[in-house]
């Protein structure tokens, strides 16, 4: 049955002009025959005469590629009957081997001596739909939102970041938000880079800080894909709005722009009064606009309909473009959700108004990223005050708890003046900064300011010694004297944050802890050896900051003294200086007592039975 059939497929192949001798896999020619590929489609009309099904009955086992190329069905019998045959490198691929998301083209493809198929250039083409979940931060588009103050912006801003990162608090003649928030937005399957911007107000003065304002945001929209124009639904189009409207026009003239009427959950009530505020926003000359409640979360769906088809457009753009490759757009895991759990060092900038905070941060970004100017905090508050400083305090609380390193800055021309480094707000600040576990490195700024050398020497000598005064419990908190407006400094104040984060995240091994305990514990004079109690182990539990347990024998534990040395041995031993360092204590039980609750709860005592008791 199975020579005869090869017999038939032999005339078969004769018939189409296909001979057995030539096999470009074991031939030391790269060209395929002629006469092979001008019969290619004589092939084709042939394939329903031998089907995979016919081949299964045979015994004939199915192969999908050979050497990584696609091959029909007919070249899949000769290769297991006859293996010696004139194979194709040019035949499609099949309709299975589509893939959903890319369609792979292969331009300049050649066949080496070994018969594997060479490609000068692996291109691949994304389609529709985009899993935005997978892409890098830096390839999601940017999307805006700008509006006149004081129409929902930061609070549509937290809904998209699911967090309340920024300010929100109903002042209709003053402004909340001052400089502008980035985030990653995340609505239904779709995310991209949103930004907070402050309220434009067109008609500032110049060099106010709303004139600073209007150009930060314009220096924005130049590197912004997408805006998200709001504006408040229940005060109408204030005039304001049409002059934001013409500013948009001339300052952001490519850009996609989404018209957002916000606040309108009191307009569902069937009235028309939404269909009339929508017809009165047309005049912006945007579309259709969207109505939305950021505080409430309502017509959130209608924004993602609005926004998904631009953004997959813009998406599609960039991962074709021909710099783009398929390993650099894309990750295994979801790039989103690994860096948000995975976060680099996180640096927290603190102190008191107008000590140099917005413009130290400038010079480490090398960017205006924060407005700064004379005025003396933007947001003056009171013992008695309430409202946006009452939560930009809560705030500041918050973003010190995600620190990883605290950065206290201090006014040099304040030092020299008053005599004193630290007043009792800036001493509140460092020690909660050292009790919630975080790494602390103290700025002096403004040294510019001081024009005498000998002043600046006595506040070179005075600042570290009133630290270590006011804040004993952690030695040798590393001390940086700069001038941020000036950008001296700016080298030794990353050396010295990157430095406290490394120790901060230190990690020793048990035998090396064990070994330098026996050191630590033989040179230091106990004063009763007999009443002191015995750390028998000694290891680190977790870093950031580093947590030991001593493992004590007996039920007594160390006193304070006895921590405090082991403490500062551990920071003088392994360089732990300037990072809070936790020790707890756990009683082992002595061996005795230890050897009698195991003897007394493995072996119960023995109940004899009668029947086996023996007579004398």
């Amino acid at each position: 049955m199975s020579s005869s059939w090869i017999r038939s497929l032999s005339s078969q192949k004769r018939k189409f002009g296909y001979g057995l001798l030539h096999n470009p896999l074991k031939s030391s020619s790269n060209s395929v025959p002629q006469f092979c590929i001008q019969r290619h489609r004589d092939l084709t009309r042939i394939r329903s005469f031998f089907t995979i099904s016919s081949f299964s009955r045979i015994g004939i086992p199915s192969l999908g590629r050979v050497h990584g190329r696609p091959i029909s069905v007919f070249h899949l019998c000769i290769l297991q009957a006859a293996r010696e045959l004139c194979t194709l490198h040019d035949v499609e691929p099949s309709d299975t081997d589509s893939c959903n998301d890319a369609s792979t083209h292969l331009e300049g493809s050649n066949i080496d001596s070994d018969g594997n198929v060479a490609t000068k250039e692996a291109r691949v083409k994304y389609e529709k739909p985009i899993d935005f979940t997978k892409v890098k931060k830096n390839l999601l588009p940017t999307v805006i939102l700008v509006g006149r103050p004081n129409v929902g912006k930061s609070a549509l801003f937290n809904r998209l970041i699911h967090r309340r990162e920024a300010l929100v608090y109903n002042t209709p003649d003053d402004h909340v938000t001052r400089d502008f928030r980035d985030g990653i937005a995340k609505l239904g399957d779709v995310r991209f880079r949103v930004l907070d911007s402050a309220g434009l107000e067109t008609a500032a003065s110049s060099g106010s800080i709303l004139d600073r304002t209007a150009g930060m945001t314009a220096s924005i929209l130049a590197r912004s894909q997408f805006a998200v124009f709001l504006i408040d639904v229940r005060a109408g189009l204030h005039p304001l709005d049409l002059e934001v409207g013409r500013w948009l026009r001339k300052n952001a003239p490519g850009i996609n722009i989404v018209v957002v009427m916000n606040k309108s959950e009191s307009l569902f009530d069937g009235s028309g009064s939404l269909a009339a505020a929508a017809a009165e926003a047309y005049k912006l000359g945007w579309g259709d606009p969207i109505a939305i409640s950021a505080e409430t979360g309502l017509g959130m769906q209608d924004l993602y309909v609005s926004l998904k088809p631009m953004l997959e457009d813009y998406m599609l753009d960039v991962l074709n473009n021909e710099q783009n490759t398929d390993e650099g757009n894309f990750s295994d895991e979801s790039s989103c959700e690994v860096e948000d759990s995975k976060l680099p060092l996180q640096l927290a900038i603190v102190g008191k108004p107008n000590v140099g905070k917005s413009t130290l941060l400038n010079t480490l970004l090398q960017e205006e990223r924060v407005l700064v100017g004379p005025e003396a905090g933007w947001l003056q508050r009171t013992k008695m005050e309430k409202g946006p400083s009452s939560l930009s305090i809560v705030q500041s609380r918050k973003s010190l708890m995600r620190a990883h390193v605290v950065a206290l800055v201090l006014d040099a021309e304040e030092i020299s003046k008053a005599r004193r480094s630290l007043k009792h707000d800036e001493v509140v600040i460092a020690r909660q900064a050292i009790e919630e576990g975080r790494g602390l490195v103290v700025i002096v700024n403004k040294m510019d300011l001081l024009k005498e050398q000998e002043i600046c020497d006595k506040v070179m000598e005075a600042v570290p010694q009133e630290i270590q005064t006011v804040i004993p419990q952690v030695t040798g908190i590393p001390v940086v004297f700069i001038s941020a407006l000036e950008g001296r400094g700016q080298a030794a104040v990353m050396h010295q944050v990157i430095d406290t984060y490394e120790k901060w995240c230190t990690r020793l091994s048990t035998a090396r802890l064990n070994r330098w305990l026996r050191k630590v514990m033989s040179r230091h004079s106990w004063k009763d050896q007999s009443a002191q109690p015995k750390v028998k182990y000694f290891t680190q539990v977790k870093a950031r900051p580093p947590t030991f347990v001593a493992f004590v024998s007996g039920k007594k534990e160390l006193p304070d003294t006895e921590v405090r040395f082991l403490k500062r041995s551990l920071k003088e031993d392994f360089d732990l200086g300037g990072i809070p360092i936790r020790i707890m204590q756990r009683n082992v039980p002595r061996k005795a007592a230890n050897a009698n609750n195991k003897s007394s709860s493995l072996m119960p005592d023995r109940i004899f039975s009668d029947k086996r008791t023996v007579s004398a």
